[in-house]
């Protein structure tokens, strides 16, 4: 009997193919029942976020398992045979995947802290539903540890590198937790999905998107799980929002300072964080000459990721060690006891015998 890990994640599939797949909270117990009932497949857990969607599982025949489940999601979420290139893992390969699942390494704003909390919800899900014995029970416990281990162990959520978590670095030095901050999006381009996607991993909410398409901005609204606004009505929302992200195309500024000094005389001194990512640029450079509002545009941010870019990668190397000594240490014998595993585990002992030598990413 050996583990194994099939899925899709941001990496791998576009958000058009993801959210085919995206299977909803509420639908998950009977999806895992039909799943355990397919032949070979002896338990289950379905891990379904807006960046992956991925399914543990146990299996004497994991090869055959895995074939008879990639058929099933094809044929039960309208995909067409070979249109989506899952990736499969298993034994140690698949324990070392969820453990960087876990710890935030393979996140798209990495070291984010929202993921451990989908994987314990995952797997609390499975456990309730009865698809859950002795492999997945060890496995998803062994992932909460390694995943306290790493976030105690490194630095790895500090240092921004990306726009994105420059943003979200900057809000929480304005607001502190960004839990229940209030966010509007001006223009639904891929630089504001990626931005609002960083906000929502460190808590933010109340997502509110406004673009000149209403079409697109229904649709970025829908993956968000945002409000969508006409574009002619986003200034009318701007007294009740915490965060403004703009990335227009506009060839000239959309915000300008006369309106923001308006809001702010409303706001009775509550901060106001606006990020503009647009180039040509949105927002009226004079805004940061405001009391009370913070104004950093795309070049700003940039400079921000890259020096935190280099001081995270140190941080991966720690944390990958930190993942290659726990399994050195724990192994996985109760999860996956095959020659094949055992021979895995042995070679990446060898190779991190030396320092500085870490589990090659899975």
């Amino acid at each position: 009997m050996s583990i194994f890990c099939l899925g899709v994640n941001h990496k791998t599939a576009p958000v058009e193919l993801r959210e085919r797949l995206a299977i909803a909270e509420h639908s998950v117990p009977s999806h895992l029942g039909e799943i355990c009932g397919i032949e070979g497949i002896e338990e289950a857990v379905v891990l379904s976020t807006c960046n992956r969607v991925e399914i543990y599982g146990a299996s004497a025949l994991p090869e055959e398992a895995t074939d008879r489940l990639i058929a099933y999601l094809e044929s039960h979420f309208a995909v067409a045979p070979g249109e989506i290139d899952f990736y499969r893992q298993t034994g140690e390969s698949a324990a070392h995947h969820l453990f960087e699942v876990a710890s935030g390494l393979d996140s798209m704003v990495l070291g984010e802290t929202e993921i451990f909390g989908q994987v314990k919800k995952a797997y609390a899900i499975a456990q309730e539903t009865g698809t859950t014995a002795r492999r997945m029970n060890k496995l998803f416990q062994q992932s909460f540890s390694v995943g306290k281990l790493v976030r105690s162990g490194s630095s790895i959520q500090q240092g921004s590198t990306s726009v994105g978590s420059a943003a979200v670095d900057l809000a929480e030095k304005i607001f502190g937790r960004l839990d229940g901050c209030r966010v509007m999006i001006i223009g639904a381009g891929e630089m504001s999905r990626t931005t609002a996607q960083s906000l929502l991993s460190r808590g933010a909410r109340s997502i509110i998107v406004s673009n000149r398409s209403y079409d697109k901005a229904v649709e970025l609204a829908a993956e968000l799980k945002g409000e969508a606004i006409r574009f002619d009505d986003w200034e009318t929302r701007l007294d009740h929002v915490d965060i403004i992200v703009s990335s227009t195309s506009a060839p000239h500024a959309v915000v300008h300072a006369p309106m923001i000094r308006r809001v702010m005389e409303r706001r009775r001194g509550h901060s106001l964080f606006l990020i503009d990512i647009a180039v040509p640029r949105d927002i009226e450079e004079e805004v940061n000459e405001i009391d009370n509002v913070y104004l950093y545009n795309i070049d700003q941010l940039q400079q921000i990721a890259s020096e935190g870019k280099a001081r995270r990668e140190r941080q991966i190397a720690i944390c990958r060690d930190l993942i290659a000594a726990f399994l050195r240490e724990k192994g996985i014998e109760a999860l996956a006891g095959t020659p094949e595993d055992r021979a895995v585990r042995e070679e990446a002992g060898k190779r991190n015998d030396s320092p500085g030598r870490a589990l090659p990413q899975s």
